[in-house]
């Protein structure tokens, strides 16, 4: 009784345990005798394999392994593996009934008696295809990611760790930055960044902001491994796993040097069009200015010098000179307005910078003073441009007196000259052609400039010194006179750091002028004036005018406009020179009326007057022969210009 007791609960609990392997179908279960012929054949086993368990009854497992395996010994191995160390485990392709294929993981457990002796084995087997099709298209894509971010060499595509050390380096990384993979593994990104930027811990602060803000975008210099430096758009994005917590960062860099550089070539393209716009608008107002201020020049300077004439009086004669010394500097600084303004009536000749600093050279040093160290340094090899002489000379002493006011300790002052070529894009192509170009420097060594005053620094009246201690003329003179001889002219300075203004000037081949030979006094002029028509719109001018060529011996007939001066030449009064104002009121200018009186009187001796420079009239069509004269003139520069008229024959 106590027997069948013990043996009823294990026959039923082996056909409960038959039942339940026989129910399972998402495993193969079965049995293999000690020669791995299979002696049990669950559900699971037919489903996955094909066979019915009368099928596979009594054969060597080896079948379900792949001709490749089998040729292996992989079969016997994986039994001999479960003998020895209790079990075997793997994953492979097994073969199905119909041939097809599975991906499978296998367990093979050795079973044994109470003994020890082995009595078969175990095999457990799951299809696990689908996983290994994940796997597989898993690895695909990442092996597609990886083959796109290797290919990608216009972007630096790499991954950091939560610390910010390198973790991977794509083509477009090692070409950007000089490093090879095995070089830049492991080491921390801040190594590209410049050692500015490192001090005010940028890195970091770069990262924070990407965990903060989920991205952190930049664009800034960055350093490669040959230390030189590149201008970079930077992108850094956070990553996460499914929980949320940080793995890293993937940063993507961009060299966008070309770019910068094009911006910047652009904004000083349009900083050159902007000061170049400024420069010409202020130069038409003091331009204007000064024509109206020269006559009114004319007026004082001619009746004082015809008060002298008739002055006995010491004390007279000594106030009408000190009123002459005023009148000369007016003169002076209306000739620098419109210098500035391009208008000064320029007499360029071919002439040699070199030979005019050395001949001027006496001058700019008594200029400088005890407590500077005066410098020349010409290159031999300089070629000559063509330029007016005492304008440069004027233009080469302004600098000298603003370098030496720079410099109140004492100090440096050097004029040097040498040959520039002018290339396209190169820093002077925005202002002047592609050619030659003689170059002279003055250079100091004092306090510098500002940047915001060297913009500045060639506005009429602009000026850094102390008041009454400079008219801010100076440099208004030096620009207008190097553009209008069509060259140009910039300030490099900081401040600490001293000053260099460069004037550039065409070279002109040929050879140099010599001066002409001051003319002589009136009297011939005098015994053979004749009568002449003057034309002048301002009352105050034309009666000095009036008292001029009185004085030199004229007939004197005056209009005040163009319509009233053409009423007297179609007269019968006999006319020898005419004499007017370019710029008149009702319609017809000097010029025109200096066209229009050739055809009525073709003998007719034409003097035109101006107080802009003849340079910027348009003077097509004036008659041949014809003659200017700036305002404000003196009478002896008009008897002059007159003797010139009459020896033309």
């Amino acid at each position: 009784m106590n027997s069948m007791t013990i043996q009823r609960p294990a026959a039923r609990d082996e056909g409960l345990l038959q039942l339940l392997l026989s129910s399972i179908t998402d495993y193969a279960i079965y049995m293999l005798d000690t020669a791995g012929n299979v002696v049990s054949w669950n559900a699971g086993a037919q489903r996955f394999k094909g066979y019915t368990e009368d099928e596979i009854i009594g054969e060597h497992f080896s079948r379900f392994y792949t001709e490749e395996d089998q040729a292996k010994g992989l079969p016997s191995r994986a039994l001999r593996t479960a003998a020895e160390q209790g079990k075997f485990e793997a994953e492979g392709w097994r073969v199905r009934k119909d041939g097809t294929r599975f991906w499978a993981h296998v367990v093979i457990d050795a079973i044994r008696s109470r003994d020890g002796d082995l009595l078969g084995f175990a095999k457990i087997t799951r299809d696990i295809s689908d996983r290994k099709q994940a796997e597989e298209a898993l690895k695909l894509s990442e092996q597609r990611f990886r083959t796109l971010v290797q290919g990608v060499t216009d972007y630096a595509i790499y991954m950091l760790d939560p610390e910010g050390y390198i973790t991977n380096w794509n083509t477009g990384a090692q070409r950007f930055k000089g490093y090879t993979e095995d070089e830049i593994i492991g080491t921390h990104f801040s190594h590209f960044y410049t050692e500015e930027d490192r001090t005010t811990g940028l890195p970091s602060r770069a990262l924070k902001t990407a965990v903060e803000q989920g991205k952190f975008e930049s664009e800034g210099w960055r350093v490669r491994k040959d230390g030189t430096r590149f201008f970079a758009s930077a992108v850094i994005d956070p990553i996460r796993d499914d929980t949320g917590k940080l793995i890293g960062f993937a940063k993507i860099t961009r060299d966008i040097t070309e770019r910068k550089q094009a911006q910047e070539a652009l904004a000083q393209a349009q900083a050159a069009l902007f000061q170049s716009q400024k420069m010409e608008a202020v130069g038409q107002l003091t331009g204007g200015i000064a024509h109206d201020f020269n006559n009114l020049l004319t007026i004082i300077v001619n009746n004082l010098d015809l008060l002298t004439r008739n002055a006995h009086e010491p004390r007279d004669k000594r106030l009408i000179q000190s009123a002459q010394r005023a009148a000369d500097r007016g003169a002076k600084l209306t000739q620098q307005l419109l210098a500035f303004s391009r208008r000064q009536p320029l007499q360029p000749e071919i002439n040699n910078p070199n030979n005019l600093i050395r001949g001027f050279e006496p001058v700019l040093h008594r200029a400088c003073g005890e407590t500077i160290d005066f410098r020349i340094s010409l290159d031999p090899q300089l070629k000559s441009a063509s330029i007016d002489g005492p304008q440069f000379e004027t233009a080469l002493l302004n600098l000298v007196i603003n370098a030496r006011d720079a410099m109140p300790d004492g100090g440096t002052l050097t004029v040097s000259s040498r040959n520039v070529t002018v290339r396209e894009n190169d820093r002077y192509a925005a202002h002047l052609k592609p050619g030659v170009y003689t170059c002279v420097t003055v250079s100091d060594t004092g306090h510098g400039m500002s940047r915001e005053a060297a913009d500045h620094a060639f506005e009429p009246f602009f000026t850094t010194k102390e008041i009454g201690k400079g008219t801010g003329l100076g440099l208004s003179q030096v620009y207008g006179f190097t553009v209008q001889s069509g060259g140009h002219v910039e300030i490099v300075s900081a401040p600490g750091k001293g000053t260099s203004v460069i004037m550039l000037l065409p070279v002109q081949e040929g050879e140099e002028q010599q001066p002409t030979e001051p003319a002589g006094d009136d009297q011939e002029l005098r015994r053979s004036a004749g009568t002449v028509l003057i034309v002048e719109d301002e009352p105050e001018v034309l009666e000095i005018a009036s008292e001029i060529f009185d004085s030199l011996g004229y007939e004197v007939l005056t209009a005040i406009d163009a319509i009233a001066a053409l009423d007297v030449l179609r007269g019968e009064a006999h006319i020898d020179v005419l004499f007017s104002d370019v710029v008149m009121p009702r319609g017809m200018s000097g010029l025109e009326l200096a066209r229009e009186s050739q055809r009525l009187r073709p003998t007719i001796k034409i003097l035109l007057a101006s107080g802009y420079p003849i340079s910027t009239l348009p003077t097509q069509g004036l008659p041949e022969g014809s003659s200017f004269i700036s305002k404000p003139y003196r009478w002896t520069e008009l008897a002059d210009k007159l003797r010139h008229l009459r020896a033309r024959g």
